[in-house]
């Protein structure tokens, strides 16, 4: 029975997933409710694009309280899973703080270095540049901004 649901996840969220590309459907309440619901579900289960994928969707789109605590959550399950764009968003949304958490930038570099060692070259170049002036709890380091720069470099930025 498991895996009945299971499929039935995955196929959920290969439609939906199609479907996301026709505006008029997303801009439908019921039709968008069921599409978010697809995604939640494919992100529950440990899917890496889909946490991926509804991370990104809920901080850019997302409405309520806790829905950045929630897109956190997801982007950083999938940053850690070897996501690179995941972990480069969540550098990005550390390092900008909000109301409730204070800008990190130790925290910010920690989550470029995952996606830079992943393949994203903007992370490796931004790394480089939070290293090269330092910032916040984040002291300049001239040596590790070299070395991301040439990653970012290696990697085609």
């Amino acid at each position: 029975m498991k895996a009945w649901w299971h499929l039935k996840a995955v196929c959920g969220y290969w439609v939906a997933r199609r479907l996301f590309a026709w505006r008029w459907l997303v801009a439908q309440p019921r039709a968008w409710a069921w599409m978010q619901g697809q995604y939640a579900r494919m992100a529950a289960l440990g899917h890496v694009e889909a946490q991926s994928f509804y991370g990104h969707l809920l901080l850019f789109r997302g409405q309520g309280f806790g829905v950045r605590g929630e897109a956190l959550r997801l982007l950083k399950a999938a940053g850690e899973a070897g996501d690179s764009k995941a972990a480069y968003q969540v550098g990005r949304q550390l390092l900008a703080g909000d109301v409730q958490e204070a800008a990190d930038a130790a925290q910010a570099a920690h989550w470029w270095a995952l996606a830079a060692q992943a393949g994203h070259a903007l992370a490796a170049h931004q790394l480089a540049e939070l290293y090269r002036c330092g910032q916040g709890n984040l002291p300049a380091d001239t040596q590790a901004a070299e070395r991301w720069q040439q990653r970012a470099s290696e990697l085609g930025l």
